[in-house]
């Protein structure tokens, strides 16, 4: 109800010709009259320019996250920013020790702070003196990195050793940064809507436009998941994909061929799109995205929870998905 408002409010402040036929709807019958035809504005690209528009996307487009920690393994830093009022402003950077091998992780024990876009899903406290005052847990391996075959376990973001051995100057694996830096960010941020980018090199801004073009994307890939319409949902999955049990392309088309087929009615809402420009080592341009997701079937069926998605760019600027859960 709250997104349907929210389109009906938008298309009355950019004066859509149906607008005020919209308004004449809604005030005789009430909203859920004029619901299929707000629910177009969520495939129009206008739409999406229009929210872009006001926010700062530089590195990313969040609707639910909060704080980004940003590592460079280059420049050895680690940054925090925080978004505010659909502004992203520094509000910390600090010199990071991280893993001996500069290369992305791999596998256990390869000593090399993975690259990527994690999640923090704990706080530490009463550690070995080694770690320092606390530390926060990252969600290393990702589904990417799984499927990826990575291994390993561990990656933090901690503290420098409180006996005051400094000989070390690299780390296992995690980042680590001066204890007072660590207890000021802890007094600022609450880990469970922060992320953690890592990259070899500083992360290079992402236009608007590409953020417009995969909600829309997005968007259009829900609409046709609601109509059953088979062949344009598949047409957004990459030949590459795998889902998250392994399930690769053929398989998960013959698997969507059998639900489709049953023609159910379906409710699909999607909120706090989170997108992230994902770093890799193969100059790949790949973004995560996660949503909640709240499905409803006329089986019976719910689901409402996170959604997990990764993908690509083709040429038009559709979205691939190459991994999903």
């Amino acid at each position: 109800m709250k997104l349907l408002i929210t389109l009906l409010l938008i298309a009355i402040i950019h004066a859509d010709d149906q607008i005020y036929d919209i308004v004449s709807e809604y005030r005789n019958e009430g909203i859920n009259s004029v619901k299929p035809t707000l629910e177009k504005y969520l495939i129009n690209k206008k739409y999406w320019d229009s929210v872009v528009a006001s926010k700062d996307t530089r590195y990313g487009y969040y609707e639910s996250i909060k704080y980004i920690f940003m590592a460079s393994k280059e420049n050895n830093n680690l940054l925090l920013f925080e978004l505010d009022s659909n502004k992203i402003s520094q509000i910390g950077n600090s010199s990071a020790i991280f893993g001996a091998n500069k290369g992305d992780k791999i596998k256990e024990g390869d000593l090399a702070t993975p690259i990527g876009v994690y999640d923090l899903t704990k706080k530490l406290q009463n550690l070995d003196q080694y770690y320092g005052p606390l530390a926060f847990v990252t969600s290393y391996p990702n589904l990417y990195d799984k499927l990826n075959r990575k291994t390993g376990y561990g990656i933090w973001i901690h503290g420098l050793p409180l006996n005051g051995d400094r000989s070390e100057q690299n780390t296992k694996g995690c980042i680590a940064i001066e204890n007072n830096i660590l207890l000021q960010y802890e007094k600022i941020i609450n880990y469970k809507d922060s992320i953690l980018i890592t990259s070899s090199k500083p992360i290079e801004e992402t236009p608007k436009e590409i953020f417009a073009n995969i909600l829309q994307s997005l968007f259009i890939w829900r609409d046709a998941w609601i109509n059953n319409d088979l062949n344009l949902y598949l047409s957004f999955y990459d030949e590459t994909f795998t889902r998250f049990d392994g399930m690769k392309i053929n398989e998960f088309k013959d698997f969507k061929k059998r639900v489709f087929n049953k023609d159910e009615r379906k409710s699909i809402e999607f909120k706090n799109i989170n997108i992230v420009p994902y770093p890799n080592t193969q100059n790949k341009k790949i973004f995560r995205i996660t949503f909640l997701e709240d499905y409803r079937s006329d089986s019976g069926y719910t689901f409402l929870g996170t959604k997990e998605l990764y993908i690509t760019l083709s040429e038009d600027n559709k979205i691939k998905i190459i991994v999903e859960k």
